[in-house]
Protein backbone atom coordinates (compact mmCIF):
# COMPACT_ATOMS: atom_id res chain seq x y z
CA UNK A 1 0.00 0.00 0.00
CA UNK A 2 1.18 3.51 -0.77
CA UNK A 3 0.22 6.71 1.04
CA UNK A 4 0.77 9.95 -0.86
CA UNK A 5 0.69 13.31 0.91
CA UNK A 6 0.44 16.19 -1.54
CA UNK A 7 2.24 19.25 -0.19
CA UNK A 8 1.85 18.45 3.52
CA UNK A 9 2.19 21.53 5.72
CA UNK A 10 2.34 20.42 9.35
CA UNK A 11 5.40 18.49 10.50
CA UNK A 12 3.79 16.69 13.47
CA UNK A 13 0.99 15.37 11.23
CA UNK A 14 3.50 14.01 8.76
CA UNK A 15 5.56 12.58 11.62
CA UNK A 16 2.51 10.70 12.91
CA UNK A 17 1.90 9.38 9.39
CA UNK A 18 5.53 8.24 9.17
CA UNK A 19 4.91 6.24 12.35
CA UNK A 20 1.63 4.88 10.94
CA UNK A 21 3.35 3.75 7.75
CA UNK A 22 6.18 2.12 9.72
CA UNK A 23 3.61 0.17 11.74
CA UNK A 24 1.48 -0.95 8.78
CA UNK A 25 4.11 -1.51 6.09
CA UNK A 26 2.74 1.23 3.85
CA UNK A 27 5.21 3.26 1.80
CA UNK A 28 4.94 7.02 2.31
CA UNK A 29 5.35 9.39 -0.63
CA UNK A 30 5.67 13.12 0.02
CA UNK A 31 4.98 15.56 -2.81
CA UNK A 32 6.83 18.88 -2.71
CA UNK A 33 6.75 21.61 -1.72
CA UNK A 34 6.70 20.55 1.92
CA UNK A 35 5.70 23.01 4.62
CA UNK A 36 8.68 21.94 6.74
CA UNK A 37 12.19 20.54 6.45
CA UNK A 38 12.67 16.78 6.66
CA UNK A 39 15.01 17.31 9.61
CA UNK A 40 12.37 19.38 11.47
CA UNK A 41 12.34 18.44 15.17
CA UNK A 42 8.52 18.39 15.17
CA UNK A 43 8.52 15.88 12.31
CA UNK A 44 10.97 13.71 14.27
CA UNK A 45 8.94 14.12 17.44
CA UNK A 46 5.68 13.15 15.72
CA UNK A 47 7.29 10.04 14.26
CA UNK A 48 9.18 9.17 17.44
CA UNK A 49 11.89 6.67 16.57
CA UNK A 50 9.94 5.10 13.70
CA UNK A 51 11.62 7.01 10.86
CA UNK A 52 14.21 4.28 10.42
CA UNK A 53 11.42 1.69 10.00
CA UNK A 54 9.36 3.63 7.46
CA UNK A 55 9.88 3.53 3.74
CA UNK A 56 9.56 7.12 2.52
CA UNK A 57 10.21 8.88 -0.78
CA UNK A 58 10.03 12.56 -1.69
CA UNK A 59 8.82 13.58 -5.17
CA UNK A 60 8.89 16.96 -6.91
CA UNK A 61 5.25 16.66 -8.06
CA UNK A 62 2.34 14.25 -8.41
CA UNK A 63 3.38 13.34 -11.97
CA UNK A 64 6.65 11.98 -10.59
CA UNK A 65 4.70 9.78 -8.18
CA UNK A 66 2.44 8.57 -11.00
CA UNK A 67 5.53 7.61 -12.98
CA UNK A 68 6.59 5.09 -10.32
CA UNK A 69 3.28 3.82 -8.89
CA UNK A 70 1.02 1.78 -11.12
CA UNK A 71 -1.60 0.54 -8.64
CA UNK A 72 -5.15 1.83 -8.41
CA UNK A 73 -5.23 5.45 -7.24
CA UNK A 74 -7.77 6.78 -4.74
CA UNK A 75 -8.05 10.42 -3.74
CA UNK A 76 -9.65 11.67 -0.54
CA UNK A 77 -11.79 14.76 -0.17
CA UNK A 78 -14.31 16.08 2.34
CA UNK A 79 -16.41 17.07 -0.69
CA UNK A 80 -16.68 13.63 -2.26
CA UNK A 81 -19.77 11.43 -1.90
CA UNK A 82 -18.40 7.86 -2.10
CA UNK A 83 -17.38 6.47 1.29
CA UNK A 84 -13.90 5.04 1.81
CA UNK A 85 -15.55 1.86 3.15
CA UNK A 86 -17.19 1.15 -0.23
CA UNK A 87 -13.88 0.05 -1.76
CA UNK A 88 -12.32 -3.41 -1.85
CA UNK A 89 -8.70 -2.41 -1.26
CA UNK A 90 -5.66 -4.20 -2.66
CA UNK A 91 -2.09 -4.28 -1.41
CA UNK A 92 -0.78 -2.10 -4.27
CA UNK A 93 -3.40 0.65 -3.95
CA UNK A 94 -2.28 4.29 -3.84
CA UNK A 95 -4.06 6.48 -1.29
CA UNK A 96 -3.68 10.20 -2.04
CA UNK A 97 -4.36 12.95 0.52
CA UNK A 98 -4.11 16.72 0.10
CA UNK A 99 -2.59 19.40 2.28
CA UNK A 100 -4.04 20.12 5.72
CA UNK A 101 -5.59 23.50 4.93
CA UNK A 102 -6.65 23.09 1.33
CA UNK A 103 -6.98 19.37 0.63
CA UNK A 104 -6.46 18.18 -2.92
CA UNK A 105 -6.57 20.91 -5.56
CA UNK A 106 -9.27 20.89 -8.25
CA UNK A 107 -6.57 19.87 -10.72
CA UNK A 108 -5.43 16.98 -8.53
CA UNK A 109 -9.01 15.78 -8.02
CA UNK A 110 -9.45 15.63 -11.79
CA UNK A 111 -6.83 12.85 -11.87
CA UNK A 112 -9.33 10.50 -10.25
CA UNK A 113 -12.33 8.81 -11.78
CA UNK A 114 -15.51 9.79 -9.94
CA UNK A 115 -15.71 6.45 -8.10
CA UNK A 116 -12.08 6.76 -6.98
CA UNK A 117 -12.54 10.04 -5.12
CA UNK A 118 -13.53 9.03 -1.60
CA UNK A 119 -14.60 10.62 1.66
CA UNK A 120 -14.71 9.82 5.36
CA UNK A 121 -18.11 10.62 6.90
CA UNK A 122 -18.39 13.28 9.57
CA UNK A 123 -21.21 14.96 11.43
CA UNK A 124 -23.04 17.61 9.41
CA UNK A 125 -21.51 21.06 9.62
CA UNK A 126 -17.94 19.90 10.24
CA UNK A 127 -15.29 20.86 7.68
CA UNK A 128 -12.53 18.28 7.89
CA UNK A 129 -10.55 15.80 9.93
CA UNK A 130 -6.96 16.06 11.07
CA UNK A 131 -4.81 14.72 8.24
CA UNK A 132 -3.01 12.13 10.37
CA UNK A 133 -6.34 10.85 11.69
CA UNK A 134 -7.87 10.66 8.21
CA UNK A 135 -4.89 8.74 6.83
CA UNK A 136 -5.01 6.38 9.82
CA UNK A 137 -8.70 5.61 9.34
CA UNK A 138 -8.23 4.74 5.67
CA UNK A 139 -4.92 2.89 5.99
CA UNK A 140 -6.23 0.64 8.73
CA UNK A 141 -9.38 -0.15 6.77
CA UNK A 142 -7.31 -1.00 3.69
CA UNK A 143 -4.86 -3.04 5.77
CA UNK A 144 -7.73 -4.88 7.49
CA UNK A 145 -9.19 -5.78 4.11
CA UNK A 146 -5.84 -7.21 3.02
CA UNK A 147 -5.71 -9.39 6.16
CA UNK A 148 -3.15 -7.19 7.94
CA UNK A 149 -0.40 -8.37 5.60
CA UNK A 150 2.93 -8.48 7.37
CA UNK A 151 1.54 -8.25 10.91
CA UNK A 152 3.18 -10.57 13.41
CA UNK A 153 0.94 -13.62 13.52
CA UNK A 154 2.54 -14.72 16.78
CA UNK A 155 1.67 -11.43 18.52
CA UNK A 156 -1.90 -10.54 17.53
CA UNK A 157 -3.41 -7.47 19.10
CA UNK A 158 -0.31 -5.98 20.68
CA UNK A 159 -1.03 -2.36 21.45
CA UNK A 160 1.88 -1.54 23.76
CA UNK A 161 3.98 1.54 23.18
CA UNK A 162 7.14 -0.57 23.12
CA UNK A 163 7.77 -4.23 22.49
CA UNK A 164 9.42 -4.46 25.91
CA UNK A 165 6.23 -3.36 27.68
CA UNK A 166 3.17 -5.52 28.20
CA UNK A 167 0.31 -4.73 25.79
CA UNK A 168 -2.41 -2.35 26.98
CA UNK A 169 -5.05 -4.99 26.33
CA UNK A 170 -3.70 -7.81 28.50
Amino acid sequence: MHVVLVQPEIAPNTGAIVRLCANTGATLHLVEPLGFQLDDRLLRRGGLDYHEYAEMEVHPDLDAVAAVLSGRWFGFSARSTRLYTEVDYREDDVLVFGAERSGLSVEDKQRFEHDRLLTIPMLAGNRSMNLANAVSVVVYEAWRQTDFTGAGADQPGLTAETTAAPPFDS
